[in-house]
């Protein structure tokens, strides 16, 4: 600091003396060698007239003669004034012709050059096709999707249990709708349109059914029931496969993951049941202390989402243990009972979840953090949530106020449209395997199937045949023992 404090008192000291000089001995002043903060002689631009950082207007295009006279010249409204009137025409034409410039574009300051006749042609086709271009993309962006917002079919469902904490319809992989109506279990094939009932319970007893699951891939149906049970039966065969019992309370929610049936009680315990063992019974996520109402796996299996009437959604891994007490997070913004969860398709870390009347929020959440990503408050009850990976949105379900169903585009969380027709309170929603149709069942005793997630324009899937395989399905329900 005290050598750059120096040079800079010695380099004033020189600029004064040179100051003094300057007058007497100008040949004698000498020039440093290097100069700072400036660029070497090798590193300088060559500058000309057209670079120079000093502005001069461009005088050849402006018709200054022209200008100065139509800024100068009188306006003429005397009908007196005819000849002088013909003098300054005379005038301004002369002028026109001498600097070769239209009258209406004179100008005192031309900035731009103009262009000639051909490059006039062509910049203006060139902004033609652009415009063109753009204006296309906008109206591609603008396109609004068509909702019909009125059922394909409604179906009878009398009986119905109006629980809200129960699951009552699932859409199986090979397009059979299952329906639990009270003690009744019905079965209708969307193909065929054919209806058959799977069974009854016994009429002299309070039991009814709780929840219903299909397995992700074949005809094994999950049926719990009032009596703390979860029956397995072959659809196909009519015939019950395997019992599972461990609860101890009604089970009121069951989910799949491969060989892995989870199910949920009223005391809130989760089990978990490896349906190809002789001791089924292989875990247990212990942490909600009211009925457990809501579950489902991630789609690659590797989290659980549980809901309950806690107000809590937990989210757990898929490490099964005997003892497990510590879910990976707790959920609590919910100031309801939280029955509807669903997994986003395209974003398997995004996990939503609905609150029951005194919330209505739907939540966004990031399984890899706990953090909320975005919410939405409905104004009524939610029953269930479902994806559409196709057009990117989602639909949910509604109890009171207003039983209808919404359907939201992700991830503004904006209506895209709503289906009405419920004159009571929405319980439950399934969805067909192609995505298109949406099952939903209320407390009026109606199912009503919406075709809301349509399209034409659609990519078709490109369906795994092996996994469909009636050899591959009869030979898992040979494993469940």
């Amino acid at each position: 600091m005290d050598k750059i404090s120096k040079s800079r008192i010695g380099s004033s000291q020189n600029d004064l003396r040179t100051l003094g000089t300057l007058n007497t001995k100008p040949n004698k002043l000498k020039t440093p060698n290097k100069t700072p903060l400036k660029l070497p002689s090798s590193c300088k631009k060559t500058t000309n007239s057209k670079t120079n950082d000093r502005y001069i207007p461009n005088r050849t295009d402006n018709g200054i003669e022209l200008s100065y006279h139509l800024m100068s010249r009188e306006n003429i409204e005397n009908e007196h004034q005819k000849d002088n009137k013909r003098i300054d025409t005379a005038k301004r034409k002369l002028l026109c012709e001498i600097s070769q410039m239209n009258e209406k574009e004179s100008k005192i300051l031309n900035f731009n050059s103009k262009l000639n006749d051909s490059e006039q042609s062509f910049a203006e086709n060139l902004k033609l096709l652009y415009s063109a271009g753009s204006s296309s993309n906008s109206v591609k962006k603008s396109t609004y999707r068509h909702v019909i917002n009125a059922p394909e079919k409604i179906l009878d469902a009398p009986d119905i249990k109006d629980d809200f904490y129960l699951n009552l319809i699932d859409w199986s992989s090979n397009n059979c709708l299952a329906v639990a109506l009270n003690k009744d279990l019905y079965i209708w094939n969307a193909t065929t349109k054919e209806i058959s009932q799977l069974f009854s319970m016994d009429e002299n007893t309070p039991d009814y059914i709780t929840s219903v699951s299909w397995i992700q891939k074949g005809n094994v149906l999950a049926i719990a029931n009032s009596k703390h049970m979860t029956q397995l039966w072959d659809v196909n065969k009519n015939c019950v496969i395997r019992t599972l019992k461990s609860h101890s309370s009604r089970v009121a929610s069951l989910s799949w993951n491969s060989h892995v049936l989870t199910s949920g009680s009223r005391n809130g315990e989760i089990h978990h049941h490896d349906v190809r063992l002789a001791k089924h019974h292989i875990g247990n996520s212990k942490f909600h202390n009211q009925e457990v109402c809501g579950l489902k796996w991630s789609p690659e299996g590797r989290y659980l989402v549980s809901g309950a009437n806690d107000n809590l959604a937990c989210i757990w891994d898929n490490n099964y243990s005997l003892d497990c007490t510590t879910p990976l997070h707790v959920l609590r913004e919910h100031t309801a009972a939280v029955k509807a969860v669903s997994w986003c398709p395209w974003q398997t870390n995004i996990v939503s979840t609905g609150g029951g009347t005194a919330d209505g929020k739907i939540y966004m959440w990031n399984v890899y953090n706990g953090n909320v990503i975005q919410s939405v408050d409905t104004k009524s009850q939610v029953s269930s949530i479902l994806w559409s990976k196709y057009h990117k949105e989602f639909i949910s379900s509604h109890g009171y106020e207003n039983n209808q169903l919404i359907i939201w585009k992700y991830s503004d969380m904006s209506k895209v449209a709503e289906l009405t027709g419920h004159t009571n309170r929405v319980l439950k929603m399934a969805i067909s395997p192609d995505e298109d149709t949406v099952a939903s069942i209320g407390a009026d005793e109606t199912l009503r199937l919406w075709k809301c997630f349509a399209s034409d324009e659609r990519k078709k899937r490109t369906k795994d045949s092996s996994l469909c395989d009636s050899k591959s399905q009869s030979s898992f329900s040979r494993c469940i023992r």
